[in-house]
């Protein structure tokens, strides 16, 4: 079990990192955040990033899915943001939220690595 200061050091460990956050999506809010930029601001992320997950929920809902998000991936010319809820523990309602650099980033190993450190995750 890890904390939330772990979790998002070991986030912005993953090769091409920009910023990790860690998101409650039912406020918008930032619980915890990293690695932000002028041309990246995580607040602003974390609010955005919480409309695509509540329109996702929202839209599984009204087509009947009973299945879980595994994680969001959104693709920009630059950048990969992954957005991953996170199941386990009391962490219903968050999501583990992950900007990356395009050409230094292995979208397969980032995927596998979130999904490690939210397991390990402790809430």
């Amino acid at each position: 079990m890890t904390s939330m200061d772990i979790s998002l050091k070991e986030m912005m460990t993953i090769d091409g990192s920009l910023g990790a956050a860690i998101v409650d999506h039912g406020s918008g809010m930032a619980l915890g955040s990293l690695g932000s930029s002028k041309d990246l601001d995580l607040q602003v992320a974390a609010a955005g990033n919480t409309e695509v997950v509540k329109a996702k929920l929202r839209t599984m809902d009204s087509l009947g899915l009973k299945d879980a998000i595994e994680d969001i991936l959104i693709t920009l010319g630059s950048q990969y943001h992954i957005i991953r809820p996170i199941s386990g523990r009391g962490g219903k309602g968050l999501f583990l939220y992950l900007a990356l650099d395009r050409n230094r980033a292995n979208l397969a190993m980032a995927r596998h690595q979130l999904k490690t450190i939210e397991g390990r995750l402790e809430v």
